[in-house]
Protein backbone atom coordinates (compact mmCIF):
# COMPACT_ATOMS: atom_id res chain seq x y z
CA UNK A 1 0.00 0.00 0.00
CA UNK A 2 1.29 3.49 -0.85
CA UNK A 3 1.94 5.47 2.32
CA UNK A 4 1.26 8.93 0.85
CA UNK A 5 -1.93 9.76 -1.03
CA UNK A 6 -2.44 12.40 -3.71
CA UNK A 7 -4.84 15.28 -3.08
CA UNK A 8 -6.44 14.84 -6.53
CA UNK A 9 -9.98 16.27 -6.58
CA UNK A 10 -10.53 16.34 -2.81
CA UNK A 11 -11.47 19.80 -1.56
CA UNK A 12 -12.52 21.03 1.87
CA UNK A 13 -16.24 21.44 2.48
CA UNK A 14 -16.02 22.55 6.12
CA UNK A 15 -13.62 23.80 8.77
CA UNK A 16 -13.41 22.15 12.18
CA UNK A 17 -15.53 24.73 13.99
CA UNK A 18 -18.36 24.13 11.52
CA UNK A 19 -18.73 20.46 12.52
CA UNK A 20 -21.74 20.85 14.79
CA UNK A 21 -24.86 18.81 15.68
CA UNK A 22 -26.84 20.69 13.02
CA UNK A 23 -24.86 18.76 10.39
CA UNK A 24 -25.96 15.36 11.76
CA UNK A 25 -25.87 12.79 8.95
CA UNK A 26 -24.22 15.16 6.44
CA UNK A 27 -21.16 14.06 4.44
CA UNK A 28 -18.19 16.40 4.85
CA UNK A 29 -14.54 16.70 3.79
CA UNK A 30 -11.99 18.26 6.14
CA UNK A 31 -8.21 18.69 6.20
CA UNK A 32 -5.65 19.37 8.87
CA UNK A 33 -2.83 18.00 11.04
CA UNK A 34 -3.15 15.39 13.77
CA UNK A 35 -2.59 16.69 17.29
CA UNK A 36 -3.64 13.47 19.05
CA UNK A 37 -4.08 9.75 18.33
CA UNK A 38 -5.69 7.82 21.16
CA UNK A 39 -6.86 4.22 21.25
CA UNK A 40 -9.53 3.08 23.68
CA UNK A 41 -10.68 -0.51 23.35
CA UNK A 42 -12.03 -1.00 19.85
CA UNK A 43 -12.16 2.75 19.11
CA UNK A 44 -9.45 5.11 17.86
CA UNK A 45 -9.93 8.81 18.44
CA UNK A 46 -8.09 11.21 16.14
CA UNK A 47 -8.00 14.93 16.93
CA UNK A 48 -7.50 16.92 13.75
CA UNK A 49 -6.53 20.60 13.88
CA UNK A 50 -6.99 23.19 11.17
CA UNK A 51 -6.70 26.99 11.08
CA UNK A 52 -9.99 27.40 12.96
CA UNK A 53 -9.67 24.83 15.74
CA UNK A 54 -10.08 21.08 16.24
CA UNK A 55 -12.47 18.26 15.42
CA UNK A 56 -12.74 14.66 16.58
CA UNK A 57 -12.52 11.77 14.10
CA UNK A 58 -13.82 8.53 15.61
CA UNK A 59 -12.80 5.20 14.05
CA UNK A 60 -14.70 2.08 15.15
CA UNK A 61 -12.38 -0.81 14.31
CA UNK A 62 -15.20 -3.31 13.85
CA UNK A 63 -17.05 -1.03 11.41
CA UNK A 64 -14.25 0.67 9.49
CA UNK A 65 -12.79 -0.36 6.14
CA UNK A 66 -9.53 -2.28 5.88
CA UNK A 67 -7.97 0.75 4.14
CA UNK A 68 -8.66 3.03 7.11
CA UNK A 69 -7.36 0.48 9.63
CA UNK A 70 -4.15 0.05 7.64
CA UNK A 71 -3.60 3.79 7.55
CA UNK A 72 -4.07 4.06 11.31
CA UNK A 73 -0.99 1.83 11.74
CA UNK A 74 1.34 4.33 10.09
CA UNK A 75 -0.18 7.64 11.20
CA UNK A 76 1.75 9.80 13.67
CA UNK A 77 0.97 13.07 15.41
CA UNK A 78 1.62 16.18 13.26
CA UNK A 79 0.90 14.25 10.06
CA UNK A 80 -1.35 16.00 7.51
CA UNK A 81 -4.51 14.17 6.49
CA UNK A 82 -7.82 14.60 4.70
CA UNK A 83 -11.01 12.94 5.93
CA UNK A 84 -14.32 12.25 4.20
CA UNK A 85 -17.03 11.10 6.53
CA UNK A 86 -20.42 11.50 8.15
CA UNK A 87 -21.13 13.93 10.99
CA UNK A 88 -22.51 12.43 14.16
CA UNK A 89 -23.81 14.41 17.13
CA UNK A 90 -22.04 13.63 20.43
CA UNK A 91 -21.88 15.86 23.49
CA UNK A 92 -18.32 15.05 24.55
CA UNK A 93 -16.74 15.96 21.21
CA UNK A 94 -15.52 19.50 20.37
CA UNK A 95 -18.47 21.63 19.23
CA UNK A 96 -20.82 18.74 20.07
CA UNK A 97 -20.17 16.59 17.00
CA UNK A 98 -17.62 14.17 15.53
CA UNK A 99 -16.90 12.66 12.13
CA UNK A 100 -17.18 8.94 11.37
CA UNK A 101 -14.68 8.51 8.51
CA UNK A 102 -15.51 6.72 5.28
CA UNK A 103 -12.14 7.48 3.72
CA UNK A 104 -8.83 8.94 4.96
CA UNK A 105 -6.05 10.37 2.83
CA UNK A 106 -2.56 10.55 4.31
CA UNK A 107 -1.04 13.64 2.68
CA UNK A 108 2.21 13.65 4.66
CA UNK A 109 3.66 11.67 7.56
CA UNK A 110 5.50 13.39 10.39
CA UNK A 111 8.81 11.60 10.88
CA UNK A 112 9.83 13.67 13.91
CA UNK A 113 8.03 14.99 16.96
CA UNK A 114 8.75 18.39 18.53
CA UNK A 115 10.82 18.38 21.75
CA UNK A 116 7.95 20.00 23.65
CA UNK A 117 4.21 19.56 24.03
CA UNK A 118 1.95 21.99 22.22
CA UNK A 119 -0.72 21.66 24.86
CA UNK A 120 0.98 22.25 28.20
CA UNK A 121 3.85 21.06 30.33
CA UNK A 122 7.23 22.69 30.72
CA UNK A 123 8.18 24.83 27.73
CA UNK A 124 11.74 25.26 26.47
CA UNK A 125 13.23 28.72 25.99
CA UNK A 126 11.88 30.80 23.13
CA UNK A 127 15.20 30.39 21.29
CA UNK A 128 14.71 26.62 21.23
CA UNK A 129 11.14 27.06 20.01
CA UNK A 130 12.16 29.56 17.35
CA UNK A 131 14.40 26.93 15.76
CA UNK A 132 11.18 25.16 14.67
CA UNK A 133 8.98 28.25 14.71
CA UNK A 134 6.15 27.01 12.50
CA UNK A 135 5.60 24.06 14.84
CA UNK A 136 5.77 26.36 17.85
CA UNK A 137 3.05 28.43 16.16
CA UNK A 138 0.72 25.43 16.37
CA UNK A 139 0.45 26.00 20.14
CA UNK A 140 -3.00 27.35 21.05
CA UNK A 141 -1.53 30.40 22.83
CA UNK A 142 0.69 31.24 19.86
CA UNK A 143 -2.30 30.82 17.55
CA UNK A 144 -4.26 33.21 19.79
CA UNK A 145 -1.51 35.86 19.68
CA UNK A 146 -1.36 35.93 15.89
CA UNK A 147 -5.13 35.80 15.42
CA UNK A 148 -5.28 38.88 17.64
CA UNK A 149 -2.45 40.45 15.62
CA UNK A 150 -4.41 39.89 12.41
CA UNK A 151 -7.45 41.56 13.99
CA UNK A 152 -5.35 44.48 15.28
CA UNK A 153 -3.92 45.14 11.81
CA UNK A 154 -7.38 45.02 10.25
CA UNK A 155 -8.75 47.35 12.96
CA UNK A 156 -5.95 49.87 12.37
CA UNK A 157 -6.50 49.82 8.61
CA UNK A 158 -10.27 50.10 8.94
CA UNK A 159 -9.92 53.01 11.37
CA UNK A 160 -7.46 55.00 9.26
CA UNK A 161 -9.24 54.34 5.97
CA UNK A 162 -12.47 55.37 7.69
CA UNK A 163 -10.75 58.66 8.56
CA UNK A 164 -9.89 59.09 4.85
CA UNK A 165 -6.19 58.27 5.07
CA UNK A 166 -4.59 56.67 2.02
CA UNK A 167 -2.39 53.61 2.45
CA UNK A 168 0.99 53.98 0.76
CA UNK A 169 4.20 51.95 0.38
CA UNK A 170 7.59 53.63 0.48
CA UNK A 171 11.10 52.35 -0.43
CA UNK A 172 12.94 50.12 2.03
CA UNK A 173 16.28 50.61 0.25
CA UNK A 174 17.41 54.19 0.76
CA UNK A 175 20.41 56.37 -0.04
CA UNK A 176 20.61 58.39 3.20
CA UNK A 177 19.95 57.69 6.86
CA UNK A 178 16.57 58.99 7.97
CA UNK A 179 17.49 59.58 11.60
CA UNK A 180 21.25 59.99 11.58
CA UNK A 181 23.97 57.39 11.11
CA UNK A 182 23.33 55.17 14.13
CA UNK A 183 21.81 51.71 13.93
CA UNK A 184 21.97 51.43 10.14
CA UNK A 185 22.14 48.30 8.00
CA UNK A 186 24.37 49.12 4.99
CA UNK A 187 24.13 47.17 1.74
CA UNK A 188 25.59 47.27 -1.76
CA UNK A 189 23.07 48.67 -4.25
CA UNK A 190 24.69 47.86 -7.59
CA UNK A 191 27.82 50.05 -7.38
CA UNK A 192 26.60 52.35 -4.61
CA UNK A 193 26.29 52.20 -0.84
CA UNK A 194 22.70 52.11 0.38
CA UNK A 195 20.86 51.32 3.61
CA UNK A 196 17.80 49.49 4.83
CA UNK A 197 15.19 52.07 5.87
CA UNK A 198 15.01 52.93 9.58
CA UNK A 199 11.71 54.70 8.95
CA UNK A 200 9.52 55.91 6.06
CA UNK A 201 9.62 59.35 7.69
CA UNK A 202 10.88 61.59 4.91
CA UNK A 203 8.83 59.86 2.22
CA UNK A 204 5.58 60.08 4.14
CA UNK A 205 6.26 63.77 4.84
CA UNK A 206 6.62 64.37 1.11
CA UNK A 207 3.45 62.42 0.38
CA UNK A 208 1.27 64.81 2.37
CA UNK A 209 1.78 67.28 -0.49
CA UNK A 210 -0.27 65.29 -3.04
CA UNK A 211 -2.40 63.15 -0.68
CA UNK A 212 -2.64 65.15 2.60
CA UNK A 213 -3.41 62.09 4.79
CA UNK A 214 -1.30 58.94 4.41
CA UNK A 215 -0.39 55.83 6.36
CA UNK A 216 1.93 52.89 5.89
CA UNK A 217 2.16 49.54 7.68
CA UNK A 218 5.47 47.95 6.83
CA UNK A 219 8.90 46.81 8.01
CA UNK A 220 11.67 49.05 9.28
CA UNK A 221 15.22 48.00 10.16
CA UNK A 222 17.47 49.05 13.02
CA UNK A 223 20.84 47.52 13.87
CA UNK A 224 20.16 47.15 17.59
CA UNK A 225 23.43 46.08 19.23
CA UNK A 226 21.74 45.17 22.50
CA UNK A 227 19.45 42.16 22.78
CA UNK A 228 16.59 43.02 25.11
CA UNK A 229 13.04 41.80 25.64
CA UNK A 230 11.74 44.87 23.76
CA UNK A 231 14.04 45.29 20.75
CA UNK A 232 14.23 43.63 17.35
CA UNK A 233 16.29 44.39 14.27
CA UNK A 234 13.22 44.24 12.01
CA UNK A 235 9.83 45.43 13.18
CA UNK A 236 6.50 46.38 11.66
CA UNK A 237 5.83 50.08 12.01
CA UNK A 238 2.48 51.83 11.71
CA UNK A 239 3.32 55.25 10.27
CA UNK A 240 0.84 58.09 9.83
CA UNK A 241 1.31 61.59 8.44
CA UNK A 242 -1.18 64.41 7.85
CA UNK A 243 -1.08 67.92 6.43
CA UNK A 244 -2.57 71.02 8.10
CA UNK A 245 -2.45 69.61 11.66
CA UNK A 246 -0.14 69.78 14.68
CA UNK A 247 1.09 67.20 17.18
CA UNK A 248 -1.94 67.83 19.38
CA UNK A 249 -4.25 66.62 16.59
CA UNK A 250 -2.01 63.60 16.06
CA UNK A 251 -2.20 62.63 19.73
CA UNK A 252 -5.99 62.81 19.54
CA UNK A 253 -5.88 60.51 16.51
CA UNK A 254 -3.72 57.91 18.28
CA UNK A 255 -6.08 57.91 21.26
CA UNK A 256 -9.02 57.22 18.99
CA UNK A 257 -7.11 54.52 17.10
CA UNK A 258 -5.97 52.70 20.26
CA UNK A 259 -9.51 52.79 21.68
CA UNK A 260 -10.89 51.39 18.40
CA UNK A 261 -8.30 48.60 18.39
CA UNK A 262 -9.02 47.60 22.00
CA UNK A 263 -12.79 47.60 21.40
CA UNK A 264 -12.34 45.50 18.26
CA UNK A 265 -10.24 42.77 19.89
CA UNK A 266 -12.57 42.66 22.88
CA UNK A 267 -15.49 42.17 20.48
CA UNK A 268 -13.85 39.80 18.00
CA UNK A 269 -11.10 37.98 19.94
CA UNK A 270 -12.71 37.29 23.31
CA UNK A 271 -11.87 33.57 23.07
CA UNK A 272 -8.22 34.27 22.27
CA UNK A 273 -7.92 36.90 25.01
CA UNK A 274 -9.43 34.49 27.52
CA UNK A 275 -6.94 31.79 26.49
CA UNK A 276 -4.10 34.25 27.15
CA UNK A 277 -5.76 35.23 30.46
CA UNK A 278 -5.65 38.81 29.28
CA UNK A 279 -8.18 41.56 29.94
CA UNK A 280 -7.76 45.08 28.64
CA UNK A 281 -10.30 47.84 29.08
CA UNK A 282 -10.99 50.49 26.49
CA UNK A 283 -8.71 53.31 27.73
CA UNK A 284 -10.29 56.56 28.84
CA UNK A 285 -9.64 59.58 26.67
CA UNK A 286 -7.85 61.88 26.78
CA UNK A 287 -4.75 59.94 27.81
CA UNK A 288 -2.70 61.64 30.50
CA UNK A 289 -0.28 64.19 29.00
CA UNK A 290 2.88 64.89 30.98
CA UNK A 291 5.55 67.31 29.81
CA UNK A 292 9.21 66.34 29.90
CA UNK A 293 9.64 68.86 32.75
CA UNK A 294 6.83 67.22 34.73
CA UNK A 295 8.44 63.81 34.21
CA UNK A 296 11.71 65.14 35.70
CA UNK A 297 9.79 66.34 38.78
CA UNK A 298 8.10 62.93 39.17
CA UNK A 299 11.48 61.22 39.00
CA UNK A 300 12.99 63.73 41.44
CA UNK A 301 10.37 62.70 44.01
CA UNK A 302 11.56 59.13 43.51
CA UNK A 303 15.14 60.17 44.23
CA UNK A 304 16.26 60.28 40.58
CA UNK A 305 17.94 63.55 39.64
CA UNK A 306 18.36 64.19 35.91
CA UNK A 307 19.95 67.09 34.10
CA UNK A 308 17.57 68.93 31.79
CA UNK A 309 18.16 67.68 28.24
CA UNK A 310 19.04 64.12 29.21
CA UNK A 311 17.09 61.34 27.56
CA UNK A 312 15.22 58.89 29.78
CA UNK A 313 17.17 55.75 30.64
CA UNK A 314 15.79 52.22 30.83
CA UNK A 315 15.85 52.46 34.63
CA UNK A 316 13.95 55.77 34.77
CA UNK A 317 11.33 54.48 32.32
CA UNK A 318 10.88 51.39 34.51
CA UNK A 319 10.22 53.63 37.52
CA UNK A 320 7.71 55.67 35.50
CA UNK A 321 5.95 52.45 34.50
CA UNK A 322 5.35 51.58 38.14
CA UNK A 323 3.81 55.01 38.77
CA UNK A 324 1.90 55.22 35.47
CA UNK A 325 0.56 51.75 34.59
CA UNK A 326 -1.75 52.82 31.74
CA UNK A 327 -1.49 54.71 28.42
CA UNK A 328 0.05 58.18 28.71
CA UNK A 329 1.96 60.72 26.62
CA UNK A 330 5.28 62.39 27.42
CA UNK A 331 5.21 65.67 25.50
CA UNK A 332 7.33 68.77 24.79
CA UNK A 333 10.76 67.15 24.77
CA UNK A 334 14.08 69.04 24.53
CA UNK A 335 14.65 69.83 20.86
CA UNK A 336 18.27 68.64 20.94
CA UNK A 337 17.40 65.00 21.69
CA UNK A 338 14.66 64.60 19.08
CA UNK A 339 15.14 63.98 15.32
CA UNK A 340 16.02 66.93 13.06
CA UNK A 341 12.59 67.00 11.40
CA UNK A 342 10.67 67.70 14.66
CA UNK A 343 9.42 71.29 14.89
CA UNK A 344 10.71 73.49 17.76
CA UNK A 345 8.04 75.39 19.62
CA UNK A 346 7.55 78.97 18.43
CA UNK A 347 7.65 80.38 21.96
CA UNK A 348 10.61 78.31 23.24
CA UNK A 349 13.02 76.93 20.65
CA UNK A 350 14.80 74.52 23.00
CA UNK A 351 11.52 72.61 23.43
CA UNK A 352 9.88 70.87 20.47
CA UNK A 353 6.33 69.84 19.55
CA UNK A 354 6.94 66.16 20.16
CA UNK A 355 5.46 63.23 22.06
CA UNK A 356 6.10 59.65 23.02
CA UNK A 357 3.12 57.37 23.61
CA UNK A 358 3.79 55.07 26.56
CA UNK A 359 2.03 52.18 28.22
CA UNK A 360 3.54 51.67 31.65
CA UNK A 361 7.27 51.34 30.85
CA UNK A 362 6.87 50.45 27.16
CA UNK A 363 7.35 53.15 24.53
CA UNK A 364 4.79 52.44 21.81
CA UNK A 365 5.05 55.43 19.48
CA UNK A 366 6.89 58.68 18.82
CA UNK A 367 5.60 61.62 16.86
CA UNK A 368 5.22 65.34 16.60
CA UNK A 369 4.77 68.37 14.45
CA UNK A 370 7.22 68.44 11.53
CA UNK A 371 9.33 71.30 10.26
CA UNK A 372 7.79 72.75 7.09
CA UNK A 373 10.45 75.48 6.55
CA UNK A 374 13.42 74.54 4.38
CA UNK A 375 15.65 77.10 6.07
CA UNK A 376 14.88 75.76 9.55
CA UNK A 377 15.26 72.16 8.41
CA UNK A 378 18.76 72.87 7.05
CA UNK A 379 19.64 74.58 10.36
CA UNK A 380 18.44 71.54 12.35
CA UNK A 381 20.36 69.13 10.11
CA UNK A 382 23.58 71.06 10.75
CA UNK A 383 22.90 71.19 14.51
CA UNK A 384 22.73 67.41 14.55
CA UNK A 385 25.95 67.02 12.57
CA UNK A 386 24.21 65.92 9.36
CA UNK A 387 25.11 67.15 5.88
CA UNK A 388 22.23 68.94 4.09
CA UNK A 389 23.70 67.90 0.75
CA UNK A 390 22.88 64.26 1.53
CA UNK A 391 19.22 65.25 1.99
CA UNK A 392 18.94 67.32 -1.19
CA UNK A 393 16.30 64.97 -2.64
CA UNK A 394 14.13 65.82 0.36
CA UNK A 395 14.99 69.48 0.78
CA UNK A 396 14.18 70.42 -2.82
CA UNK A 397 10.53 69.44 -2.25
CA UNK A 398 10.22 72.25 0.29
CA UNK A 399 10.66 74.78 -2.55
CA UNK A 400 7.20 73.82 -3.78
CA UNK A 401 5.21 74.86 -0.73
CA UNK A 402 5.37 72.21 2.02
CA UNK A 403 2.27 72.58 4.26
CA UNK A 404 2.43 72.31 8.04
CA UNK A 405 2.11 68.64 8.97
CA UNK A 406 2.44 66.14 11.80
CA UNK A 407 2.55 62.40 12.29
CA UNK A 408 3.79 59.42 14.25
CA UNK A 409 5.35 55.97 14.00
CA UNK A 410 4.03 53.16 16.20
CA UNK A 411 5.70 49.79 16.75
CA UNK A 412 3.17 47.04 16.09
CA UNK A 413 5.08 44.40 18.06
CA UNK A 414 5.23 46.57 21.18
CA UNK A 415 1.52 47.30 20.92
CA UNK A 416 0.95 43.55 20.64
CA UNK A 417 3.02 43.00 23.80
CA UNK A 418 0.67 45.33 25.67
CA UNK A 419 -2.52 43.86 24.23
CA UNK A 420 -1.57 40.19 24.73
CA UNK A 421 0.40 40.52 27.97
CA UNK A 422 3.69 39.18 26.57
CA UNK A 423 7.00 40.14 28.20
CA UNK A 424 9.24 39.08 25.29
CA UNK A 425 8.79 40.88 21.96
CA UNK A 426 9.87 37.72 20.10
CA UNK A 427 6.62 36.04 21.13
CA UNK A 428 4.64 38.50 18.99
CA UNK A 429 6.85 38.39 15.88
CA UNK A 430 6.32 35.44 13.55
CA UNK A 431 9.98 35.14 12.51
CA UNK A 432 11.86 37.57 14.79
CA UNK A 433 15.17 39.07 13.75
CA UNK A 434 17.77 40.22 16.26
CA UNK A 435 21.54 40.43 16.51
CA UNK A 436 21.92 36.67 16.88
CA UNK A 437 19.06 35.32 14.76
CA UNK A 438 18.88 35.36 10.97
CA UNK A 439 17.02 32.03 10.54
CA UNK A 440 14.47 30.61 10.13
Amino acid sequence: MRKIDELNDWRRTHYSVEIKPELEGKKVTIFGWLSSIREQGGIVFLILNDKEGMVQITVHKDKSSKSILEKLKILSEHSSIGVKGIVKSINKAPHGAEIIPEEIKILSIAKRQPPFSLFGGKMPTIDKRLDIRVIDLRRPKAQAIFKIRHTVLKAIRDFLIGKRYMEVSTPKIIATATEGGAALFPLLYYDKEAFLAQSPQLYKEQLVMPFEKVFEIGPIFRAEESRTLRHLSEIISVDVEEAFVSYKDTMNLIEQMISHVVKTINDECSKEMELLKQKIKIPKSPFKRLTYDEILKILEKEGIIMNWGEDLSTQTIKILGEILPEFYFIIDWPTAIKPFYIKPRDDKKDICESFDLMHSSIELASGGSRISSKRLLIKRLKEQGLKPKLFEYHLRIFDYGMPPHAGFGLGLERLMMVLTGQENIREVSIFPRDRFRLTP
